[in-house]
């Protein structure tokens, strides 16, 4: 760090001891309680976290994955790490919902109502409607026919005990991918529309006010369709203006009174997936189904998810431009423009990894013992974070490009 002096107004940040000391003046209203942070970015990839033989996925330590990206041009799989392994499916199982009710039903002539339940359902991930979903058309029983009609191999109907969460329904990597073929391959053409235009559509922040454009969506460029699950009870997850949706367990799940299900699924550690298409034409299908050791926090799993996700071969996907950067705090604010004020436009999952695409001069902010103006566009959230926020010791990041084309 130089030792070059600096204007008052733009002091740079202090050592890190000189957090511990400040924390109890950190109560601004971009902000929530800070938290320590590194003063190194963070990785491009993985880290040091080691590719697995035979596959390029960089998985990191803690995480249990089960992996598939199948390449629909050369019919052929790029990616596969444990793909038969069976994971408690969280809300990829909304897609077996929605194609069941969807079977001997055309999009244009459903009820108004189930229009606006699937819309819900498979872009912002609504819990209420697969509740209506499995309680009307026979919970279990849709799993089974789903199995039968799309020829799934290992997946299972919730374990005895656990008979209304459908979120506990068992899948795999490779009955994922299935499942996307079926409906880019199988299904009549108004179903595959209805269904990929609102996986083409999902929502940052889900019905539960969790931020899911986690993994495939963090990952990659569009073109790109999600559908992703989350189950468990993460220290936070955050999304929205609305703030921090706390201790909060998707996807209707229960606090598991066993480690594994019937099957052998396991239903406690937080799982955290990321699936769907990806590239020109859904050119590659993938599937990253993973759990988190107890205890993880949202931000982290969230971050680990993303660096999996983007250490794969994914054939079509491309990467996006900028610089990935740990962050600090909670409740970050990301807003329209690099000031604070009446502009908000959603807040980071607490220490999330994000992408930096460029940087400018804004509002001067303080948090002692911290003062910057300098402010980072996050692309993927088409907004700005202060520097401040950003795990990085310099008020400007030092291989960050200045904004030119954003306000």
């Amino acid at each position: 760090m130089s030792s070059t002096a600096l204007p008052a107004t733009t002091a740079r940040r202090g050592p890190r001891r000189l957090l511990v000391a400040a924390a109890a003046f950190l109560s601004l209203a971009f902000t929530g309680a800070a938290l320590p942070h590194s003063a190194v970015a963070a990785p491009d990839r993985a880290g040091d976290t080691p590719s697995v033989a035979g596959t390029s996925a960089q998985v990191p330590v803690g995480v249990t994955a089960g992996i598939a990206v199948f390449d629909r041009q050369t019919g052929t799989f790029t990616e596969q790490l444990n793909p038969d392994a069976t994971f408690r499916s969280a809300s990829i199982v909304k897609l077996l919902l929605a194609l069941d009710f969807l079977g001997n039903r055309s999009p244009d002539t459903i009820p108004a109502a189930d229009r606006a339940r699937l819309d819900a359902m498979l872009r912002s991930s609504d819990d209420n409607a697969a509740n209506h979903y499995w309680a009307t058309y026979g919970g279990p029983a849709i799993v089974d026919r789903m199995v039968t009609r799309l020829g799934l191999t290992d997946t299972v109907r919730p374990p005895a005990g656990y008979e209304g969460y459908w979120g506990y329904t068992a899948m795999s990597a490779r009955d994922t991918v299935k499942t996307y073929r079926h409906i880019l391959e199988s299904t009549p053409a108004p179903v595959r529309d209805f269904v990929m235009d609102r996986l083409r559509g999902s929502t940052r922040c889900a019905s539960d006010s969790f931020d899911q454009h986690f993994g495939i969506a963090g990952a990659f460029d569009r073109p790109w369709a999600v559908k992703q699950g989350w189950s468990g009870r993460y220290a936070k997850g955050t999304c929205g203006s609305g703030g921090t949706a706390s201790g909060r367990a998707d996807d209707t799940s229960p606090a598991a009174s066993a480690a594994t299900g019937a099957t052998g699924v396991d239903l406690s550690r937080p799982a955290l997936h990321t699936t769907g298409t990806v590239g020109p034409g859904d050119r590659s299908i993938v599937a990253v189904l993973t759990l988190h050791a107890d205890g993880t926090s949202y931000g982290k799993a969230y971050t680990d998810l993303v660096r999996l996700t983007r250490s794969l071969n994914v054939p079509g996907g491309t990467a996006p431009k900028g610089k990935w950067y740990g962050t600090w705090g909670s409740d970050v604010a990301v807003r329209k423009d690099p000031a604070v004020g009446d502009n908000l436009l959603t807040r980071l999952p607490a220490g999330v990894e994000v992408l930096v695409g460029c940087q400018k001069k804004g509002q001067l902010v303080s948090v002692p013992p911290y003062t910057n103006d300098w402010w980072a566009y996050l692309p993927q959230y088409g907004g700005y974070v202060t520097n401040i926020y950003i795990s990085h010791p310099d008020d400007r990041l030092p291989d960050v490009p200045l904004c030119t084309g954003q306000k």
